[in-house]
């Protein structure tokens, strides 16, 4: 899939006004769980990756899309209520404040499994 963005903060400056802050506040709190990730667009949405992806996410009219894997959903499941969720996607509305503790659990977590696997 071809994108128009080849960097995260050009995505980023590409969305609605109201909604680039709360992007900056998600990619910061990615970073500091992350700070060696590669940064990427995958799928045309900003995407982390170390020892294989971490996490990608995506701003949509009315939410953000966090994607992660299956795995981490289930494992997250009870912290995740309230939540609308798929097989790996998580929606977190604008309405609300990004759970950004969260979603940084979610990385370390993905990071860490990512760890396991090239051992």
């Amino acid at each position: 899939m071809q994108t128009p963005f080849t960097t995260i903060s050009q995505y980023i400056a590409a969305q609605d006004p109201d909604v680039q802050t709360t992007l900056q506040s998600l990619y910061k709190a990615i970073l500091a769980v992350a700070p060696d990730a590669e940064e990427c667009i995958s799928y045309a949405m900003p995407a982390f990756k170390q020892n294989g992806m971490l996490v990608f996410f995506a701003a949509y009219k009315k939410h953000i899309g966090i994607y992660a894997t299956p795995n981490t959903n289930t494992y997250f499941k009870k912290k995740l209520t309230g939540y609308k969720i798929g097989k790996g996607s998580i929606q977190f509305p604008l309405t609300e404040q990004l759970p950004l503790a969260l979603i940084q659990e979610i990385v370390k977590y993905n990071l860490e499994k990512n760890m396991q696997k090239i051992k």
